[in-house]
């Protein structure tokens, strides 16, 4: 990835699969400036952890942007020619979005991949694949696995790459 030309890249997998990995390595390897959009929310101390951790893994050579629900608007406003943004991850994102009153997830999923083309900055959009296990038994779990999977195949249209991550190994789908 150059700075001349912005690649959007996609790069999901199932849990610790060393996704996220993968994802920070193509950004640090790419050379432009990085930028973290973290999705994810704080709810306990495990995930205060968690956070604290992987800021603390991924170095001063990033700069943070906590954004769990405005992912359109926040990547609109870090947008920038020889910049990389990777964005972690999208099924939190969708969850935060479930959380919330009157979302709508289509048209939230659809400002995001209607987006992606426009970014002057190169973006790896990192999410888990939830649709591979078998069907969830309570509502709410089926609504966000059809959420989720609407939503890849979306991202996966409009991206230029897409990687499978499993045991941290990763599998080249598309580009």
């Amino acid at each position: 990835m150059t700075e001349q030309t912005s690649k959007r890249v996609f790069v999901l997998g199932g849990a610790r699969s060393g996704k996220s990995r993968f994802a920070e390595g193509l950004c640090t390897f790419s050379g432009l400036e990085r930028h973290y959009v973290a999705t994810g929310r704080a709810w306990d101390d495990e995930m205060r952890a968690r956070i604290e951790q992987h800021k603390h893994d991924r170095g001063p050579l990033w700069q943070t942007h906590e954004e769990p629900l405005a992912l359109v608007e926040r990547l609109r406003q870090i947008d920038a020619a020889g910049r990389i943004v990777l964005v972690d991850c999208l099924t939190l994102w969708v969850t935060n979005l479930m959380m919330e009153e009157g979302r709508d997830m289509a048209g939230e999923a659809q400002a995001l991949a209607g987006l992606l083309p426009q970014l002057k900055a190169s973006v790896v959009l990192v999410s888990n694949e939830v649709g591979l296990g078998i069907v969830p038994e309570n509502r709410m779990a089926r609504e966000f696995r059809d959420h989720a999977g609407r939503l890849h195949q979306s991202i996966a249209a409009s991206a230029d790459e897409v990687y499978f991550v499993a045991a941290g190994l990763p599998l080249k789908m598309k580009g």
